[in-house]
């Protein structure tokens, strides 16, 4: 029997499986203002999972990545890794439980996020996430 629970995976150890499977897919759920400003991993694709002006979550998210992996098609037959990323591993965890709950049958929740967590000083991307790896990135 599949095991359909929201997988954990770091930040390298993603960047590694993007790399290896090539139907794989990263997803950055953070809002449009933290992709676009913040920076965001090359090659990710944006489906915010929460975002201005209303901050609340986006009841089409599911649908809205199902537009993007199988082009608009109902039911999930893709058995395509859905890799996700937020600021610190949180609402990537909501998400990614929310897609599972939808049927996608591989989903993994990237720890530490693109930024990692608040550092002794309250900054971010000093002591984790994908930025502090060194992985790919991009500002716009």
């Amino acid at each position: 029997m599949p095991d359909h629970s929201l997988k954990i995976i770091s930040p390298v150890d993603a960047f590694k499986l993007l790399k290896e499977n090539p139907k794989a897919v990263l997803l950055d759920v953070r809002s449009t203002t933290e992709y676009l400003l913040v920076g965001h991993p090359i090659g990710s694709i944006h489906i915010p999972w929460i975002d201005e002006p209303d901050w609340i979550v986006d009841p089409h998210f599911v649908t809205n990545v199902r537009k993007i992996l199988l082009g608009g098609i109902a039911e999930n037959t893709d058995p395509s890794p859905v890799l996700l990323i937020c600021r610190s591993g949180k609402r990537s965890r909501d998400a990614g439980n929310a897609l599972l709950h939808a049927g996608f049958p591989e989903v993994y929740n990237i720890l530490e996020g693109f930024e990692g967590e608040l550092d002794e000083q309250h900054h971010r991307g000093t002591n984790s996430g994908w930025r502090f790896h060194g992985l790919p990135w991009e500002q716009t």
